[in-house]
C-alpha cells in the first residue's frame, strides 16, 4: 500500500492528514470549512483515494490558513506515498463537466514544481470559503508534491460548478498519474529519476 500520514502544527492551524493511494475505503474530512470539506471529498472519491483530514484553524479570521496548510500537507503526503515513483504512469489529464462548466487538470509527477492556473470565479465567496483560495490550495499541493499541475476552467458561469469540476478533474487526473503500469521498467523518465 502506498500511504502517508503527516501532521502540521503552527500558530494558525493544526492538521493531521492521511492519504492512501491504493485503498479508497476511508474518506473522512473535517476542516471546519464545509464547502472545502465537500471539494476534498469529491477529490478523494473521484480519484479513488483514501483520505482523512482533521484540521483546526483560525477560521474566525478566514479560511486562508486552513486551506493553504491542508494543501501543503496533502502535497507532502502525496510525495511520501509515491516513494521513488517506480512504474507509475506519471502523467494524467482529465476533463470533467459539471452542468454548464467544464474543468481540465493535467498533471506530471515530474519532481519539478510548477503550477499554471487559469480560472476566474464571479462569486467571491461560497459559504465560509473565499473562492480565491482555490488557487492557494492548488499552489500549495503542487509545490509540496513537486509536480507540474495545469488547472483550467474552459467555460462555465456558476462558480460552484466550476470549482467542483476542477476538484473532480484533479482527483481523476491524479488517479491516472499514480497508476502502476508493470510494463514500465523503473521510472517513466529517460533520466532514470523522478525525484
Amino acid at each position: 500500500m502506498r500511504t502517508a500520514e503527516l501532521s502540521r502544527k503552527t500558530g494558525e492551524t493544526q492538521i493531521v492528514l492521511a492519504l492512501n493511494l491504493d485503498d479508497e475505503t476511508t474518506i473522512d474530512i473535517q476542516t471546519g470549512v464545509p464547502f472545502f470539506d465537500h471539494m476534498l471529498h469529491l477529490f478523494a472519491k473521484h480519484g479513488r483515494f483514501g483520505l482523512i483530514v482533521k484540521a483546526e484553524g483560525d477560521i474566525e479570521v478566514d479560511a486562508h490558513h486552513t486551506v493553504e496548510d491542508i494543501g501543503i500537507v496533502l502535497g507532502q503526503c502525496l510525495k511520501d506515498a509515491l516513494g521513488d515513483k517506480s512504474q507509475i504512469v506519471r502523467y494524467g489529464t482529465q476533463f470533467v463537466p459539471m452542468d454548464e462548466a467544464l474543468g481540465q487538470v493535467s498533471i506530471d509527477l515530474s519532481g519539478r514544481s510548477y503550477l499554471v492556473f487559469d480560472a476566474n470565479f464571479s462569486n467571491p465567496k461560497l459559504g465560509l470559503f473565499d473562492t480565491e483560495l482555490v488557487l492557494e490550495f492548488f499552489q500549495a499541493v503542487t509545490f509540496n508534491a513537486e509536480m507540474n499541475c495545469h488547472v483550467k476552467v474552459l467555460y462555465g458561469t456558476n462558480t460552484h460548478h466550476k470549482i467542483e469540476a476542477l476538484f473532480k478533474a484533479f482527483g481523476r487526473a491524479l488517479r491516472e498519474a499514480v497508476t502502476i503500469d508493470t510494463s514500465i521498467n523503473g521510472v517513466n523518465s529517460t533520466k532514470g529519476s523522478l525525484l
